[in-house]
C-alpha cells in the first residue's frame, strides 16, 4: 500500500514523485520505459517567455527541475532584457542526455520513492456510499497495486498516433509503444475526453550542416542559472545558430500538402496554436516570405541537432528536399523526421484547483493529460499534484496558489475556469498581476509557503531569510547615502536625467529610468559594498524602481479577493436563478466555481451574470 502512485515518468510524473516523496509518503513512480525518465521528448531546452518565471517557481518551491536545468545546461539567455523586468524571462539550452540522466540519479536518491517498469492498463475505483474513489493500479502483467492516492501523467500516451505523411501507427513517442485501455475506463466513469496534437521537427547530423553561412545566437555572460540553491556556474557556453526557409522551401512543402495528415482531416485533434507546424505557418502566413529557425544542439558532445521552428507531419521525403533548399543545409541529412502525434485528453474543467478530479477522489490528473503543452507547464502540474496528492493522504487542506502567488497559479486558474480545447501554453500577458510575478521574486513568493507544508528543506529556508535580510540592509543603506548635486549631476545629465538641486538619497535617484544601481554603486564605495550579491542587488533595484507598480497591482488583487471570499455551494442550482444567461448557466453547472471571483473568471461568464450571482446569495 503506497501512500501516492505516479503514472508516468515524464516531466510531470518526475516532479510529482519528487514532492510526494520528499514530503515523507511512500511514493511509486510506475511507467512504461524507465530509460525515458524526464525524456526531453521535443526540444532540448527548459524556460523562455513565461515558462523561465514557471521553472523558478517550481524551484523556489522545493522542486527539482530546476537544480537538474543548472547541472546540465550547455546555454543560458535571459529572454527580453530590453522590457521591463516583469517581462524577463530566464532559458536554457540543455544537453538532451545529461538532463534525463541527472533527473533519474535525484530521483533514485530519495529515500521515500520506489519504481516500476510496467504498463498501468487501469484504475481500482471503488464506489464508497455513493462516492468514487481511487484506490490503486492495475498493470500488464494483471497486479494490483494499491494506493490512498493516485497521480495520472500520461503525457501524449493514451490511445497516441504518430502521423508522418500518409503513413500512421500507434505511439505514445517515436519509438515508445502508446496506452490503452485508461481513456476508455475513464469516460465509462464518466469523464469526458478530447483529442489533442502536437508535433516535433526533423533531428539532423550536425556535421552536414554548413554553420559558416547561418547566424551565430551566443549565450549571455555571464550565464544565470535557474536555481536558487547552490548549483554550479555554467561555464563554456556552446552557441545556438539561427536559419531562415525561403520560397524554395515552401513550394516544396506545399507539393506535399496533399499527403499531410493535419490538411487530409486524418488527425482530428486541435494543434497548439503557439507552435504551429512549419506547414501551418505556410498558410496562416501566407504574406511572409521566410520563417525563422532555430538551429539548436541536442547536447555538448553530440552532433544531432533540433530545428526549432520546422515541425513537420508531412512525408519524409518532402521534410528532406524541403531541409535543403535552406541556406547552410545545402547537404544535410536527417537522424529522423519530424512528426505529429495524437493523443487523448481529459478537458480540466473536471478537476479541482488542487488537481484531484471532481469525479473519482484521490485521483489526480497533470501535464499534458489536461490539455497543456510545454515541459514548463507540465512539471508545474506535476509537483502541485504531488504535494496535493502527498497533503490529501495526511488529512491537510489542499495547495490551491491564487493568481497574484505564481503563474501556476495562473496557469491551474486558467485550466480549470476557462478550459482549453487547443493546447494550453503560458504567456507573460495571461498573468493581470506579472509585476509582482517576477522570475527574480520567485523563492520571496513561494519558499516559505513550500517550508510550511514540508517540502521545502531547512536549508532552503534558511537561504531565503539570509537573503530577505540582506536585500533589507541595502534597501536601508540606499535611503542614507546621499549624492550632492555637484558630484551626481555632471553624471545626471550624461544619462539623460534632469539635475537635481539638493542633496539626494540613492534611492530616490534610483526611480529614475536610467540611472541603474550598477552605475550607483561605483560612485559609493559603501554602496558597492552592500551590492556584493547580484541576485540581492538586482531584487531590490526593480523593487525600488517599480514600487508604485507593485503597489497599484497588490491593491487590485485586494479587491479582486473580496470576489473570493465570497462562496457558493457546489451543489448550487444556476439553472433556478432566471436572470442567469443561458450560456452561465450552462457554464456554471459544469465547472461549479467554489466563489464568485472563481466564477467571474470563466469564459462567457458576463459582468452582468456576477452581478445577479451577489443579489441572488444576498450580498
Amino acid at each position: 500500500m503506497y501512500d501516492v502512485i505516479v503514472v508516468g515518468a515524464g516531466h510531470a510524473g518526475c516532479e510529482a514523485a519528487a514532492a510526494a516523496a520528499q514530503m515523507g509518503r511512500s511514493t511509486l513512480l510506475i511507467t512504461m520505459n524507465l530509460a525515458a525518465t524526464a525524456q526531453m521528448s521535443c526540444n532540448p531546452a527548459m524556460g523562455g517567455v513565461a515558462k523561465g518565471q514557471i521553472v523558478r517557481e517550481i524551484d523556489a518551491l522545493g522542486g527539482l527541475s530546476g537544480i537538474v536545468t543548472d547541472h546540465t545546461m550547455i546555454q543560458f539567455r535571459m529572454l527580453n532584457r530590453k522590457k521591463g523586468p516583469a517581462m524577463w524571462s530566464p532559458r536554457a539550452q540543455s544537453d538532451r542526455l545529461r538532463f534525463a540522466e541527472t533527473w533519474r540519479l535525484l530521483l533514485e536518491r530519495l529515500p521515500k520513492l520506489d519504481f516500476r517498469q510496467e504498463t498501468v492498463t487501469g484504475l481500482c475505483i471503488v464506489n464508497d456510499g455513493g462516492r468514487r474513489r481511487v484506490t490503486g493500479v492495475y498493470t500488464g502483467l494483471g497486479r494490483k497495486i494499491e494506493a490512498r492516492t493516485v497521480i495520472l501523467t500520461n503525457g501524449t500516451f493514451l490511445n497516441g498516433k504518430i502521423h508522418v505523411g500518409e503513413k500512421n501507427f500507434s505511439g505514445g513517442r517515436s519509438g515508445e509503444k502508446a496506452a490503452h485501455g485508461l481513456t476508455e475506463q475513464l469516460v465509462e466513469a464518466g469523464f469526458v475526453s478530447g483529442r489533442m496534437k502536437t508535433g516535433t521537427p526533423p533531428r539532423i547530423d550536425g556535421r552536414s550542416i554548413d554553420y559558416s553561412r547561418l547566424e551565430v545566437q551566443a549565450g549571455e555572460e555571464p550565464p544565470g542559472k535557474f536555481s536558487f540553491t547552490d548549483t554550479p556556474p555554467l561555464t563554456h557556453q556552446i552557441p545556438c545558430h539561427i536559419a531562415y526557409t525561403n520560397a524554395a522551401v515552401h513550394a516544396i512543402l506545399e507539393e506535399g500538402f496533399e499527403a499531410s495528415p493535419m490538411f487530409s482531416g486524418r488527425i482530428q485533434g486541435a494543434g497548439p496554436r503557439y507552435c504551429p507546424s512549419i506547414e501551418d505557418k505556410i498558410v496562416r502566413f501566407a504574406d511572409k516570405d521566410r520563417h525563422q529557425l532555430f538551429v539548436e544542439p541536442e547536447g555538448r558532445n553530440t552532433i544531432e541537432v533540433y530545428l526549432n521552428g520546422f515541425s513537420s507531419s508531412l512525408p519524409e521525403d518532402v521534410q528532406e528536399r524541403a531541409l535543403r533548399k535552406i541556406e547552410g543545409f545545402e547537404n544535410a541529412k536527417l537522424f529522423r523526421p519530424g512528426y505529429a502525434i495524437e493523443y487523448d485528453y481529459f478537458p480540466p474543467h473536471q478537476l479541482h484547483l488542487s488537481l484531484e478530479t471532481r469525479r473519482v477522489e484521490n485521483l489526480f490528473f497533470a501535464g499534458q493529460i489536461n490539455g497543456t503543452t510545454g515541459y514548463e507547464e507540465a512539471a508545474a502540474q506535476g509537483i502541485v499534484a504531488g504535494i496535493n496528492a502527498a497533503l490529501k493522504v495526511q488529512d491537510r487542506p489542499p495547495l490551491v496558489l491564487g493568481r497574484d502567488q505564481a503563474y501556476i497559479g495562473v496557469l491551474i486558474d486558467d485550466l480549470i475556469h476557462k478550459s482549453t480545447d487547443e493546447p494550453y501554453r503560458m504567456f507573460t500577458s495571461r498573468a493581470e498581476y506579472r509585476i509582482m510575478l517576477r522570475q527574480d521574486n520567485a523563492d520571496m513568493r513561494l519558499t516559505e509557503l513550500s517550508y510550511r507544508l514540508g517540502l521545502a528543506d531547512e536549508t532552503r529556508y534558511q537561504a531565503l531569510e539570509e537573503k530577505k535580510r540582506e536585500c533589507q540592509r541595502l534597501e536601508n543603506r540606499l535611503k542614507t547615502v546621499f549624492f550632492t548635486p555637484e558630484e551626481i549631476n555632471p553624471l545626471l545629465e550624461s544619462w539623460g536625467e534632469s539635475p537635481v538641486r539638493e542633496k539626494t538619497s540613492a534611492d530616490r535617484l534610483l526611480v529614475r529610468p536610467n540611472v541603474s544601481l550598477e552605475k550607483l554603486r561605483t560612485l559609493s564605495a559603501t554602496l558597492d559594498e552592500y551590492c556584493r550579491r547580484q541576485d540581492v542587488a538586482e531584487s531590490v533595484e526593480i523593487a525600488v524602481k517599480y514600487a508604485g507598480y507593485v503597489e497599484k497591482e497588490a491593491e487590485m488583487a485586494a479587491k479582486i479577493k473580496r470576489l473570493e471570499d465570497v462562496a457558493l455551494p457546489e451543489n448550487f442550482n444556476y439553472h433556478a436563478v432566471g436572470s442567469l444567461s443561458n450560456e452561465a448557466k450552462q457554464k456554471l453547472t459544469q465547472i461549479k466555481p467554489r466563489s464568485l471571483g472563481q466564477a467571474a473568471r470563466i469564459s462567457g461568464i458576463r459582468p452582468a451574470d456576477i452581478s445577479v450571482l451577489m443579489v441572488y446569495i444576498g450580498r
